[in-house]
């Protein structure tokens, strides 16, 4: 692995969605190329799990506090989606051609646990204390792993064996990787100089582990040609799909059924009822309040395997998403699990059920809720699930793994939220049975201006689950676009619902030159909406301002010039392999710009260069306060408005002493803070 890999930004994500995940694996892509090929050696099943990959770290990222090693994080969700890879049958593996031959193939025989330690220290060069962390097992037991994958290693490729004195060979790692404490190390000396078993021992223990630390086992597995594009077409697809063009649907009055049909008044008394009733008797606090309205369904359905009980406490389902309620309860510990929809549940009958168009919706866990403060063992949650297909149907829900939240803070820091070896095994299984309630359409045909472009405000969607505001973007060419809205409170009758900022978006099917949204804000409770008003808090903007600067390699470095109002740096061009090209500008005040589009051109003008990069940067938040976003106190959630300048990038060229001829730049984007209101009549 390349030490110190650049983490993605929350605002990176905003601002580039699923694409800035899918730059990020394409920059790293031959390290966990070479990682996941251990586990898998079928080409298939390598863009499957890249394609897995990509997906769960962005749709985790929203929960990645920065607290830890950003590499450390994705390697983990990689290694889970490996392993889960390895255990589904595949025919044949890959007839590829793999370098250091005898090598992988006695790395191979190892044992899984043996193997992903030898990978992850030896190959990867983390730290046995990093290694630990992501295999979840501690640095005694990973060592135990270590030795004895070398062992293993070594009487694969030449049929020896270790005939040295076994008090003192779990001590060959640390002395070799000179950890050991003085009077530990001068023991273990003396011991050896007496004896000739263990000096033979030795020697041929750091024969193997030599082998194993060049990196060139790894760097040199190559990775086929067009495998992210492979990988890009597909998260492609899948977009194509789920923006596919639903069917139109009628316009469809909210229905609040009643207990009682005596009239207006018994009505009203009926919903007091259900207020005060459920108040009382439902715990959970986010399914109580859509009974309370009468929607969606209680149930009480259990199931108890290696002694956990999960409950399925209840079911919201429209149009848009299906929410399922539940509670796990540990019977034999102080523990408390989560569990998600993407990860260890299954829907056996979901292309029976449910639409192919959309993808279900990540809910992560609310771990300041009353409801599970009051017990160590019990947790309350609930996951998102795709829209039925028709009114009404019998989920099959399988959960075969959930996961445990880590209680302590230092340990939650560490682990992300979760506790390390936190997976939890089991086998339940319920049938749910699931009622689409109905939803209200209001035609707004509105249009508003941002910085003088227009944004089109098409409908206002109460649904049970989500408030949604349909709206467009223009997307023709043009000098200045705009790339992204993050919209604030969205008022309906002057009660305030807040947005969803992660991944709080649809893509709808584009109309003409308008790119089409659906944003989700919480749902709405009340009175027929009679005016709205809608908040514009910053857009993200792409800029065109092409210029072109030529890189005279015969003057000394550092070179500057004059780009967006702003001083650039070209502060080194180092020809190899690959070429390295550094640029930076340290001003952010009042800089126009937050990264700027560019390309490299070759001696070649119409041969294209393939191209990494890496970027270093500051958050900076409304008040122009910057914050290290390596700083183990940065908390990105708790920054106003961040906005995140690039301050630093490193531009590699891929080939060999590739000669770089100039730098085009095509234009730049940034944010811009707005204060901006619409306000719309229903009437």
């Amino acid at each position: 692995m390349v030490p110190e890999m650049e983490s993605i930004t929350i605002a990176t994500v905003q601002e580039k969605g699923i694409d800035s995940v899918v730059d990020w694996f394409d920059r790293h892509k031959q390290s966990f190329y070479a990682l996941g090929w251990f586990y898998l050696q079928n080409q298939q099943q390598m863009e499957e799990l890249f394609y897995r990959s990509i997906i769960k770290v962005h749709k985790e990222l929203p929960r990645f506090k920065n607290a830890g090693s950003f590499e450390l994080w994705v390697t983990s969700i990689f290694i889970d989606n490996c392993r889960e890879l390895s255990k589904e049958k595949v025919i044949q593996a890959s007839e590829e051609i793999t370098p250091h031959k005898d090598l992988f193939k006695a790395l191979d025989q190892l044992e899984d646990d043996e193997k992903e330690a030898m990978i992850l220290t030896y190959g990867a060069g983390f730290s046995q204390e990093e290694a630990a962390q992501i295999l979840r097992v501690s640095v005694g037991k990973l060592k135990e792993l270590m030795f004895s994958g070398v062992k293993s290693v070594r009487k694969q490729l030449d049929g020896s064996t270790y005939n040295g004195c076994k008090e003192y060979q779990n001590n060959y790692i640390d002395y070799l990787e000179k950890t050991m404490k003085r009077p530990e190390k001068i023991e273990f000396e003396m011991h050896i100089y007496n004896c000739r078993e263990c000096q033979e021992d030795l020697a041929a223990f750091q024969d193997v582990t030599i082998m194993l630390n060049h990196a060139e086992w790894m760097s040199d597995l190559p990775v086929p040609e067009h495998f992210i594009e492979n990988i890009k077409e597909s998260l492609a697809e899948k977009e194509r799909a789920r923006q596919h063009k639903s069917k139109k649907r009628k316009r469809m009055a909210l229905i609040f059924a009643s207990v009682f049909v005596f009239g207006i008044g018994i009505a009203i008394l009926s919903g007091a009822f259900n207020y005060v009733y459920y108040g009382w008797t439902e715990e959970d606090e986010q399914l109580r309040t859509f009974l309370q309205q009468d929607l969606g369904q209680r149930l009480s359905l259990e199931a108890e395997s290696e002694g956990v009980k999960i409950r399925i406490k209840g079911v919201v389902a429209d149009d848009y998403q299906t929410l399922v309620f539940y509670e796990i309860e540990d019977t034999n510990e102080d523990k408390q699990y989560v569990m998600f929809s993407e990860d260890g549940v299954f829907i056996e009958n979901e292309n029976e059920l449910m639409k192919h168009d959309t993808y279900p919706r990540h809910y992560p866990p609310d771990l300041k809720a009353e409801m599970n403060k009051r017990e160590k063992n019990v947790f309350y949650g609930k996951i998102g699930l795709r829209p039925l297909e028709e009114n009404s149907g019998v989920l099959k829900l399988n959960i075969e793994r959930i996961q445990e939240l880590a209680l302590d803070e230092q340990e939650a820091r560490l682990g992300f939220g979760y506790r390390s070896n936190g997976f939890k095994t089991g086998e339940w299984k319920f049938e749910v049975p699931v009622t689409k309630q109905p939803s209200v359409i209001y035609e707004l045909n509105e249009q508003a201006k941002i910085e003088g472009i227009p944004v089109r405000l098409d409908k206002l969607i109460l649904a049970p689950t989500a408030t949604l505001l349909e709206y467009g973007i223009p997307f023709e060419e043009q000098e200045k676009r705009i790339d992204r809205i993050h919209f604030g409170d969205l008022e309906v009758n002057n009660v305030k619902m807040k947005p969803d900022q992660f991944g709080g978006y649809n893509y709808l099917q584009p109309e003409g030159s308008w790119q089409k949204f659906q944003m989700y804000y919480d749902p709405f409770y009340g009175e027929d909406p009679k005016d709205i008003t809608v908040q514009f808090v910053s857009a993200y903007f792409s800029f065109d301002d092409k210029k072109s600067i030529e890189l005279d390699l015969n003057q000394s470095f550092p070179q500057t010039f004059e780009y967006a109002g702003s001083t650039i740096s070209i502060d080194k061009v180092e020809i190899g392999q690959p070429t390295i090209i550094v640029i930076s500008n340290h001003e952010v005040e009042n800089r126009k710009f937050e990264r700027l589009h560019l390309n490299v051109v070759g001696e070649d003008e119409y041969e294209p260069i393939s191209m990494g990069m890496d970027q270093e940067g500051v958050i900076v938040d409304k008040n122009g306060v910057q914050y290290d976003m390596k700083s183990p106190t940065f908390d990105y959630e708790k920054v106003e408005q961040p906005r995140h300048f690039v301050t630093v990038e490193t531009l590699m060229l891929d080939g060999n002493k590739v000669i770089p001829k100039r730098l085009d730049l095509y234009g730049y984007s940034s944010m811009k803070y707005l204060d901006d209101r619409v306000k719309i009549s229903l009437d």
